[in-house]
């Protein structure tokens, strides 16, 4: 015997399952191509050039109308930090699903 309720919960599950997949499908893709991004910022903040580009700001040699969130110390290691965090929290979702 079919059960109205039943079924339209099991809707309401598959469609809010099928936005996530869609919306993760879509950030993972994203993601994907920062990737190389942050590679590359992991290597200019632990490199020579960094400290040069972050020493020439500090004697205020560079313009004053240049974007430099890339010199702050914090926001490219939180945004490292941030990244592994996100790594960790992928895993556990990883490892959650394959219990299921």
């Amino acid at each position: 015997m079919f059960d109205i309720e039943r079924i339209e919960k099991m809707e309401e599950k598959f469609n809010r399952a099928a936005e996530a997949i869609n919306a993760l499908d879509s950030a993972l893709a994203g993601y994907a191509e920062a990737l190389g991004d942050i590679k590359t910022l992991a290597d200019y903040i632990a490199s020579d050039e960094w400290k040069e580009d972050f020493e020439a700001d500090e004697r205020g040699e560079l313009p004053a109308d240049l974007k430099r969130g890339v010199l702050s110390e914090d926001g490219i290691y939180n945004l490292l930090e941030e990244n592994g965090e996100l790594l960790e929290m992928m895993m556990d979702v990883l490892g959650d699903a394959q219990e299921e």
